[in-house]
């Protein structure tokens, strides 16, 4: 493997990767909460993509495209709409981005120690499969309830995140934190192996080209995301729906999600009843907000790192 390669991997202590992905983390989120906010409220949108009234049977606002949606929730919400959940997830995107790299850095060490070694692109899929699928069941029920405050409207469901764990707990015990963890997991295993597989190739293509500023490592975080988070959008719409069922299920925006059983049960009902487009809700804004997202978070990390490895900083 080359020693490009390498560099992301083996660098810095334990302490020191777990610090610099939790700013990383904490960089993204803010950097991106209002997209996040949009992208929420148009996966939850049930109506037919091909109804030429769509506001048909339709309880709520009805929202039509990214711009359109950001401009609902400001006259309708104010501009505090757009950071609705923004603690649960500014505390789900550090745990989540410390979790995530020493993951990664763990198994890919692990398999440094093999008698025989995999192809690099293999041991990058591998390693990332393995970092999203503990982070992302980790850090689950902070994800459900980042997207159950942002799903709220006017309305409060939840007072603050004390009384929804509360209330949650109460309502729907344990397995209450975690509906559509099944889809979350099938979700991020094939993107995260993708996104570093694909990352790590661009990475040392574009590093070559000594990019100003360092954008190297952004720009291949923006091309790694994109091609990674297409191919999986449709689980992802599944955690959504899944993720806001339960007793409080129609006091969110909108208030006609349907009741669904399970994965399989949910990408059945919406191509049934609202087509394939129906399935990719929401990816234009998903495909806006990843690309800045990964790219925030992959270039925050490398520069924290060098930062923490320079001033030494909890060896």
């Amino acid at each position: 493997m080359s020693k490009g390669s390498e560099r992301l991997k083996d660098e810095g202590s334990k302490k020191q990767v777990i610090l610099a992905g939790g700013i990383a983390g904490l960089v993204s989120r803010f950097c991106i909460a209002p997209l996040d906010v949009v992208k929420i409220r148009l996966q939850l949108q049930t109506h037919s993509l091909s109804d030429p009234l769509p506001h048909t049977g339709t309880n709520g606002p009805i929202y039509r495209g990214t711009l359109s949606t950001l401009k609902a929730i400001l006259r309708q919400e104010g501009i505090t709409g757009l950071w609705k959940g923004n603690i649960p997830a500014e505390l789900l995107y550090v745990c989540y981005g410390g979790i995530q790299f020493t993951t990664y850095r763990s198994v890919t060490q692990l398999q440094s120690g093999l008698p025989r070694r995999l192809p690099p692109s293999v041991e990058s899929f591998i390693s990332g499969a393995s970092a999203g699928a503990v982070a992302t069941a980790a850090t689950y029920p902070l994800d459900l309830l980042r997207t159950r405050f942002a799903a709220q409207g006017n309305e409060k469901v939840y007072t603050s995140l004390i009384a929804s764990i509360r209330d949650i707990a109460r309502h729907e015990g344990p397995r209450g934190f975690f509906q559509g963890l099944g889809a979350s997991v099938g979700q991020i295993v094939p993107y995260m192996g993708f996104f570093f597989a694909s990352y790590e190739s661009l990475r040392l293509l574009l590093g070559s080209l000594e990019l100003p500023l360092g954008s190297g490592d952004a720009t291949a975080g923006i091309l790694a995301s994109t091609l990674s988070k297409t191919g999986v959008f449709p689980l992802d719409l599944a955690r959504k729906r899944l993720q806001v069922q339960g007793p409080t299920r129609t006091r969110y925006i909108p208030r006609n999600i349907p009741e669904y059983r399970g994965v399989f049960h949910t990408l059945q009902t919406v191509m049934e009843k609202e087509g394939f487009r129906g399935m990719y809700r929401g990816l234009t804004v998903s495909l806006v907000k990843a690309a800045p997202a990964s790219a925030v978070t992959m270039w925050t990390y490398e520069r924290a790192l060098q930062f923490l490895m320079r001033r030494e900083i909890i060896e």
